[in-house]
């Protein structure tokens, strides 16, 4: 089964897809490593960092173990560990990481928009008080998630609109599952974390503006 080139939207996805179906037709074997990033890439004739998106993807589904500095290999059923699957309230899945991040793009700076013009003083305080909390904690430091949630639904509830403080809440169910902790963990580090306090400081600095 050939590799075949990719030049529509939502590229990781289809890439992620793509490799699975290889990989079902025996093209690429349980313990076998893929080819090198830049080998993808040039196949699905697309960039690198989509393609590491892609692998990424795929190893937060338990179809790959990503091995630094050795390469990506191929899991066999008994070695993976698939997270579960978990459905919401209507009976679907769960949404995956990137789509989650793609939503909260979306949404939370209308969010931020509105709670710059409709927070009263009490809830800038608690918006605040999140900040301190989260500036207090480190990247290694597991209280920092609930600082960060706490921050984001206090925002929520400063816009006034409470649709909107029931999609947060909605948006950060996801982040407290297997798989979007397995994503993170590839990025995040002290130094990423620091970055996310300044940006969320910058926030509540113009909010409060």
């Amino acid at each position: 089964m050939p590799i075949v080139s990719i030049d529509n939207r939502r590229l990781y996805r289809q890439i992620s897809d793509q490799i699975c179906r290889l990989i079902d037709s025996g093209e690429y074997k349980p313990g076998e490593r893929l080819p090198a990033e830049r080998i993808l890439a040039e196949q699905l004739n697309v960039s690198r960092p989509t393609v590491r998106e892609a692998l990424i993807a795929l190893e937060v589904e338990g179809r790959v173990d990503i091995r630094g500095g050795a390469g990506v290999f191929v899991l066999d059923n008994k070695e993976r560990q698939t997270a579960p699957t978990v459905a919401g309230a209507d009976g679907m899945p769960m949404p995956g990481p990137f789509e989650v991040l793609f939503a909260r793009d979306l949404i939370e700076p209308e969010v931020a928009a509105l709670a710059a013009k409709n927070a009263t003083p009490s809830q800038l305080a608690a918006i605040s008080q999140a900040m301190g909390e989260m500036v207090c904690c480190s990247a290694a430091d597991p209280k920092r998630l609930e600082y960060d949630r706490n921050f984001h639904f206090a925002m929520a509830d400063a816009s006034g609109n409470t649709a909107l403080v029931l999609a947060i809440q909605a948006l950060w169910a996801p982040r407290e599952q297997i798989v979007y902790i397995r994503l993170e963990d590839h990025f995040h580090n002290e130094q990423v974390w620091q970055r996310s306090i300044l940006e969320h400081r910058e926030i509540l600095e113009a909010v409060k503006r």
